[in-house]
C-alpha cells in the first residue's frame, strides 16, 4: 500500500498539503517511477471525500489503506476500510472504489460494462469491478480465506448524480458490489456505519496486513476445473473488461448476424492465457461453439493432456493456427487465439497439399474461421523470424473486412510476484525499455539472484524444488542439441558449461530415460533436471527460474552485444539479418526471464557479463561484482548430485 492511518491521520496530512506528496514518494519507491498526473489528481480530489465521510460519520478511528496492493499481482484498489463490526464484533474490511465520474450509461446488452464520456472503449461497472477485487481477497488473503464474511465492497462516484448513473444499478448489488452517488451522500454515511463501529482499526489493519498470502493459482494447475467444470480464477478490471466485450460480441453476432474482432495485449504474467480458459469454459458451458488456438506445439499440448485427460472431445478443443486453413467461414462462434505474437504469414508449410497452398495470409484464415476471433498476444515476445502477429497487423486484416475491432491492454502484473518493478528492470536490462539497465531494489514482492556457476544455480533451485516450489532452468540456444537417442539410452549431455554438464529438454512426444517428452518439461516435476530452451518455456510458469545467459548475449564496453554465431538456433539463417537477429535474441531472454512466480537465478559464463549483472543485482552501478548482499547472490553450493550429470565447481566458460 501507499499510505496507512486513521482516517483522522489521513485527513490531517490532507489538510497539511502532504498527502500527494507521500503517496507519491512512496509510489516511486515501489514502481520506480512517477504516478501519472491523472492518478495525483485522482488523489487530491477523490481521498478527501472518503476521509470526510467517515469524519462526519464519527469513524476517525478506522484504518483507512491506500492504494492496497492486491496478494500476488501489482493491482491496487483505491482504499480498503479495516475496523470492528458494530454487531458481531469481528474484525470488518470495505474495499472502496473511488470514481469522479459525472455520468456513466449501460452498454447495450451488457449491464456489466459501461460507457463513459472520457473512454472510446466500454469501461467495467465499477459495482463488478469492486465485487472482483473483494472475491480476489477472499481467495488469497489468509486473514479473509476463512472469514470470507468480513469483506464487503462499494463503489463511490462523488461526482455523479443518480440519474447520470441509472444504468449502473442495473447490475446486482450484494454485499461485495454496492454503488454510491455523491447525491447519496446520506445513505453512504449510514452504511458505514452499519459495517464498521467507532473505535480503532488498527488492529484489524494488522491482522489484514501480516496475514500469510494463499498460494496462487498456477494456470496449469486449475486449468482442468476452468475448462470442465466451473469458474477458477478471478478477473481483474482490464482482465474482466475482456471476457465480457468477448461475451457481449458473442451476444450480439447471434443476434445480429453481426461479426467482430478483439485484440488483448498484455505482457508476460498479464493473465492473458488465464483469460483465454475462462471464456473457453463459459462459452462451451454456454453450448457455443468455441475453439482455442496457438502457434505452440509445446502449449498445446501441454492442454490437451492436462484438461482433456481421459475426455477425448475436450482435447479437441485445443487446436493450432494452421488447422484453419480450409475451415468453414464463420463455422464458429468464437476462436480464441493465444500467444497470437507467434502467428505467421501463412499457414503452408513443406507437408501441406498442394491443392490448400493458397498464400492466403494466416491472420485472414483465422479472422474468418468465426464471428468473434480473439486475439491474445505480447509484440515482445517474438522469437521467431517469420513471426508476425501484432496489433497493427491483425487490425488491418480485421478493417479491410469492414469489421469493428476492439483493443484491451491489460498492465497489471500476476507473475513475477506482481512485481511490476521486476518487469520494468528485465526490460530495461535488455535495452527493450529505454533508460538502460538500472540496479535492481529488492521489492519484496520478487527475488533476483545472480549465481557464480552453473552448478551453484541448480543446487539452489533443487533446495526450492525439495521444498515444494516448482524450479527449472532454461538457457538460451547456444549449445547444440543432439538427435534423440535410442530406446534405453540417457539423454546426451549437450550444455557443457566447464565441468558442469545437462541434457536438454526432450526433443520429441515420448519420454526418455525418466525425461518427460518435450510438451511436458514445464509442468512434469520429471523436468528438473533437463535445461528447457524458449520453445518449452513461452507460455508456462513455475515457482524458480534459473537462466543461463549464454554467449549470444554479452556485456561488452558497456552495453550488450549479440553475437549471432553463438547461437545454434536453426531458425536463423544466412537471410535473417543482424538486426532481427539482434531483436529476437533479447525477446528469447525476456521470456525466459519472467517465467519464475516468485524469484529468479541469473547466470552466464562469461565473467564479464557475470560481473555486470553481480553489479546490476548487489547494487554497484559499476558492475564489479559484489559478494555483500542477500538478494545478490547465492549461499555456498552444497555439494553437486551424481549420477548421469557431470559436474564441478568452476565457472567455466561455454565452449
Amino acid at each position: 500500500m501507499l499510505f496507512r492511518g486513521s482516517a483522522s491521520a489521513v485527513a490531517a496530512e490532507r489538510i497539511s498539503g502532504t498527502l500527494a506528496v507521500r503517496l507519491s514518494e512512496q509510489f516511486v519507491h515501489e514502481h520506480g517511477h512517477r504516478p501519472g498526473a491523472a492518478e495525483v489528481r485522482s488523489w487530491e480530489r477523490s481521498i478527501p471525500v472518503l476521509t470526510d465521510a467517515l469524519l462526519d460519520a464519527g469513524l476517525g478511528d478506522v484504518e483507512v489503506l491506500l492504494e492496497y496492493r492486491l496478494p500476488l499481482t501489482s493491482r491496487r484498489a483505491d482504499a480498503v476500510l479495516a475496523g470492528v463490526h458494530p454487531r458481531t464484533g469481528e474484525p470488518s474490511y470495505v474495499v472502496v472504489e473511488l470514481k469522479q465520474w459525472s455520468s456513466a450509461s449501460q452498454e447495450d446488452g451488457a449491464p456489466q460494462l459501461c460507457r463513459v464520456d472520457s473512454y472510446p472503449e466500454p469501461r467495467l461497472n465499477p459495482v463488478e469491478q469492486v465485487r472482483g477485487y473483494c472475491d480476489y481477497l477472499a481467495d488469497f488473503n489468509g486473514a479473509l480465506a476463512e472469514h470470507p464474511h468480513r469483506v464487503a465492497g462499494v463503489a463511490l462516484l462523488h461526482n455523479a448524480t443518480e440519474y447520470g448513473v441509472q444504468g449502473l444499478h442495473q447490475v446486482r448489488q450484494d454485499v461485495r458490489g454496492r454503488l454510491f452517488t455523491g447525491e447519496r451522500r446520506a445513505d453512504f454515511l449510514d452504511y458505514l456505519t452499519s459495517v464498521l463501529a467507532p473505535v480503532s482499526g488498527a488492529r484489524a489493519a494488522d491482522e489484514l496486513v501480516q496475514a500469510k498470502q494463499q498460494p496462487s493459482k498456477q494456470l496449469m494447475a486449475m486449468a482442468a476445473e476452468e475448462v470442465r467444470q466451473q469458474e477458477q480464477f478471478v478477473l481483474l478490471d482490464e482482465q474482466r473488461l475482456a471476457y465480457e466485450l468477448v461475451l457481449r460480441a458473442v451476444q450480439r453476432s447471434r443476434q445480429a448476424d453481426h461479426k467482430e474482432v478483439v485484440v488483448v495485449l498484455g505482457g508476460p504474467g498479464t493473465g492473458k492465457s488465464v483469460i483465454a480458459l475462462s471464456l473457453l469454459g463459459e462459452l462451451n458451458r454456454q453450448g457455443r461453439s468455441a475453439l482455442h488456438a496457438t502457434g505452440s506445439r509445446s502449449f498445446t499440448l501441454t492442454m490437451r493432456k492436462v484438461v482433456g485427460a481421459r475426455k477425448p472431445a475436450v482435447q479437441k478443443l485445443f487446436r493450432y493456427f494452421n488447422d484453419f486453413m480450409t475451415y468453414e467461414k464463420n463455422g464458429l462462434d468464437v476462436l480464441i487465439c493465444d500467444e497470437a505474437h507467434r502467428i505467421r504469414e501463412t499457414s503452408s508449410t513443406r507437408w501441406t497439399r498442394a491443392a490448400h497452398r493458397t498464400g492466403r495470409p494466416q491472420v485472414d484464415e483465422l479472422i474468418d474461421a468465426a464471428r468473434v476471433p480473439v486475439f491474445f498476444l505480447d509484440e515482445k515476445q517474438v522469437v521467431r523470424p517469420g513471426e508476425l502477429g501484432t496489433e497493427k497487423q491483425i487490425t488491418a486484416a480485421a478493417e479491410a473486412r469492414g469489421l469493428d475491432v476492439h483493443v484491451v491492454r491489460l498492465g497489471d502484473q500476476f507473475r513475477c510476484g506482481g512485481s511490476e518493478a521486476y518487469l520494468s528492470w528485465v526490460n530495461r536490462l535488455l535495452a527493450l525499455d529505454e533508460g538502460g539497465p538500472a540496479v535492481w531494489t529488492p521489492d519484496g514482492l520478487m527475488e533476483v539472484r545472480v549465481a557464480d556457476s552453473p552448478s551453484e544455480m541448480e543446487e539452489f533451485l533443487r533446495r526450492q524444488q525439495d521444498q515444494g516450489h516448482q524450479a527449472r532452468i532454461t538457457a538460451g540456444y547456444c549449445w547444440r542439441w543432439s538427435p534423440e537417442p535410442k530406446d534405453g539410452q540417457p539423454l546426451p549431455l549437450d550444455v557443457v558449461i566447464g565441468g558442469w554438464a545437462r541434457p536438454w529438454n526432450v526433443r520429441g512426444d515420448r519420454s526418455v530415460s525418466g525425461a518427460p517428452p518435450a510438451a511436458l518439461w514445464a509442468t512434469d516435476p520429471a523436468g528438473f533436471g533437463q535445461v528447457g530452451c524458449v520453445y518449452t518455456a513461452q507460455g508456462f510458469e513455475y515457482d524458480w527460474s534459473g537462466v543461463i545467459i549464454g554467449p549470444d548475449l554479452l556485456w561488452r564496453d558497456g552495453r550488450w552485444v549479440v553475437d549471432r554465431t553463438a547461437s545454434k538456433d536453426n531458425v536463423f539463417t544466412k537471410a535473417t539479418s543482424d538486426a532481427e537477429i539482434d531483436r529476437l535474441i533479447r525477446h528469447t531472454y525476456k521470456v525466459l526471464l519472467t517465467r519464475g512466480m516468485r524469484g529468479t537465478v541469473v547466470y552466464s559464463p562469461d565473467a564479464e557479463t557475470r560481473a555486470r549483472l553481480h553489479g546490476l543485482v548487489a547494487g554497484e552501478p559499476g558492475g564489479s561484482g559484489s559478494r555483500g548482499g542477500t538478494a545478490a547472490c547465492l549461499p555456498d553450493a552444497v555439494p553437486p548430485p551424481t549420477g548421469g550429470h557431470r559436474d564441478s565447481e568452476g565457472a567455466g566458460t561455454a565452449p
